[in-house]
């Protein structure tokens, strides 16, 4: 198995952890034996739990020994919960270490100067743009800004609506992207949402299995506005935790959810657009269905923009068919 190969292995095992490993980057790791076979394979543990290099190197054993271990993220090289990776590199007598992205956070970086120190080999920068747009998106978002990665999320026909005349928006697009949004829904921090979509849909906005019983890991459930929401609202069931915030300034929502680094948000047409307006909106996904509702009700209200000369400018990451729709991803141009 070349690097390339190897890495996208790892990239699977990291995106099987997202969600789970806060506040460590959920990262994946193979080790190669000195033939190129795959060795070992690990995923981070929640916290306190070790790191990825650590379970593909106890999975490898002795095979890791001249061998090449290949990790999403550069080894970190300090002591937190467990000690640093770059010292059970060293120990299992790896002869190469290849990863996809330099750590940013100064507290754990020069982990590739100290096992080059070691006579390691160290390649960095194998699929580094999968990886940052991938299982490490968010993270690496909130260690350069201190912020959580926000990203708005929307069913809509193909004319920019997301209900019909009279209201009625279940369901837009398939089975198969609504199963999509509940994937994603289990490895976010956060779903966010107006207390507008509460009075009228009353979600229960949880991550949901195919067979419709609840995800293991479910994300906050958070309800942002200044309306009381009724007490029997199924958003205050026991099925996660819920926060209400009495607000509509999206800044003071972001700053509620500091602790937080995936923050998905759902709400309607007025939230969307005060999010726009803010400029706190990190990406979108769009779920496109090919149908026409035409009528009044759009995917997003006034979000500020007065020409085309003003118009908020987004670029395409990504193009995706999910049965009969089209997931678009979008980021800041």
């Amino acid at each position: 198995m070349n690097l390339e190969a190897a890495m996208r292995l790892a990239i699977e095992k990291a995106n099987d952890v997202k969600g789970r490993t806060y506040p460590n980057p959920p990262v994946g790791a193979v080790i190669l034996d000195r033939d190129g076979e795959v060795a070992g394979v690990g995923a981070t543990e929640p916290p306190g739990g070790p790191h990825a290099e650590v379970i593909a190197l106890r999975r490898a054993g002795g095979r890791a020994a001249g061998g090449t271990a290949v990790v999403t993220l550069e080894p970190c090289n300090h002591y937190g919960r467990t000690p640093p990776c770059v010292d059970a590199l060293v120990a299992g007598r790896v002869s190469t270490v290849a990863y996809a992205v330099t750590d940013p956070n100064p507290v754990a970086a020069g982990g590739a100067a100290r096992l080059a120190e070691a006579g390691i080999d160290v390649v960095a920068g194998v699929l580094a743009s999968e990886v940052a747009g991938g299982p490490l998106r968010e993270w690496l978002h909130k260690q350069r800004t201190g912020l959580p990665h926000v990203t708005w999320k929307f069913a809509t026909s193909i004319d920019g609506r997301s209900a019909a005349a009279d209201g009625s928006s279940q369901w837009i697009t398939s089975e198969a992207a609504r199963a999509d949004v509940h994937r994603r829904r289990a490895v976010a921090d956060a779903i966010v949402v107006g207390t507008g979509t509460v009075f009228v849909d009353d979600p229960a906005l949880t991550a949901r299995l195919p067979d419709g019983t609840l995800a293991e890991q479910q994300p906050l459930r958070v309800v942002v506005g200044e309306r009381e929401i009724p007490s029997d609202a199924t958003v205050l069931n026991d099925d996660s935790r819920t926060m209400v915030i009495r607000t509509r300034d999206p800044n003071e929502v972001l700053k509620a959810l500091s602790d937080r680094t995936d923050v998905l948000v759902e709400g309607g047409p007025t939230l969307a657009g005060a999010f726009l307006r803010a400029g706190v909106i990190d990406r979108i996904l769009a779920y496109v269905a090919p149908i026409l509702l035409g009528g009044p009700v759009t995917a997003v209200d006034d979000v500020g923009v007065l020409s085309i000369a003003h118009a908020q400018r987004w670029r395409f990451d990504g193009i995706e068919p999910i049965g009969p729709d089209v997931l678009l991803s979008l980021v800041p141009a």
